[in-house]
């Protein structure tokens, strides 16, 4: 995958609900070309039945909103902080709720690479110092954290 791009990323966006932060990322790849006119509606339907809703180590919920590899034409990854938390379904609960402050949605083409990224956002919940710089700082920032998470991608597959 390539450098991480910095205009797939949204610094404090504002949104009502899970549906309209996945919406707002989802037509972000789409109009980017990066991926297919099925993947947002893939995407949410997903959410509905495995939903993505994590905490984290920084007291930081995230979400990792994501569909399988067919819906993408090539791998990205968008990012947004939100200004005020959404509503959120956890990972393994669905009837738990959960208020999510940061969304990364992946895009990857690649089956293989698809869960050594899963697996490498993992770890990124566990690293409290890198999810708070995360949701405080600049997009240039942001994208030196994501870089360094998919250079870990490359060095552990």
């Amino acid at each position: 995958m390539s450098a991480f791009d910095e205009n797939l990323i949204i610094l404090e966006a504002e949104a009502s609900t899970a549906e309209d932060i996945i919406s707002r990322l989802a037509n972000l790849l789409h109009s980017r070309g990066y991926v297919k006119d099925s993947f947002l509606s893939a995407v949410l339907e997903r959410e509905r039945t495995y939903p993505t809703g994590l905490p984290s180590n920084a007291g930081i919920y995230v979400a990792i909103p994501h569909a399988d590899p067919i819906h993408v034409n090539r791998s990205a990854i968008a990012v947004a902080t939100l200004k005020e938390p959404v509503s959120f379904s956890i990972m393994g609960s669905p009837e738990i709720k959960v208020d999510v402050k940061l969304v990364i949605m992946l895009a990857i083409h690649n089956p293989e690479e698809h869960l050594h990224m899963l697996r490498n956002f993992m770890k990124l919940l566990q690293d409290k110092e890198s999810l708070i710089r995360i949701v405080h700082s600049s997009k240039s920032d942001v994208c030196k954290i994501f870089e360094n998470v998919i250079s870990k991608e490359s060095i552990t597959s």
